[in-house]
């Protein structure tokens, strides 16, 4: 046993390591949360690039997919076919009418994503211009840069 510690065999210099290696851990646990944060914020940035894709081909294919079977819809031969093909005028002519409710929500749901990720491209280019100014001004603080 140590006398001078009553028994304790740490002694002043092992707890200043402890406190030292506690607050080196703790900084360290930071910056890998804000790494881990900006990563994250990254594969969103990347999963954004598709989801644009597939708004701007909503806004495409969807107004072809209406105009057409709104053409076939009024085109004179289709209410013969409806005449002469009992089932297949009617199933042709729900199935013209689910592809112009399908493509409206496809259009109304791809006009409102394309404007949404316009918004987060203009908060996520201020958040970048923050966290490098943020950046700097750390860089400059502790002299790291």
């Amino acid at each position: 046993m140590d006398e001078n510690h009553g028994g304790d065999s740490t002694n002043d210099n092992d707890v200043g390591i402890n406190e030292s290696n506690d607050e080196s851990a703790s900084i360290s646990a930071r910056n890998n949360i804000l790494a881990l944060m900006d990563s994250f914020i990254e594969q969103i940035f990347e999963i954004r690039k598709t989801l644009l894709g597939v708004s701007i081909s909503a806004l495409i294919l969807a107004p072809i997919a209406i105009a057409l079977s709104i053409y076939l819809i009024r085109h004179p031969s289709f209410f013969a076919v409806m005449e002469i093909e009992n089932e297949f005028g009617t199933v042709l002519a729900f199935l013209l009418g689910a592809v112009i409710s399908i493509s409206s929500i496809w259009l109304f749901a791809g006009i409102r994503q394309y404007m949404k990720i316009g918004s987060w491209n203009r908060r996520y280019r201020e958040f970048r211009a923050e966290k490098e100014q943020i950046d700097r001004k750390l860089a400059s603080q502790y002299e790291l840069g």
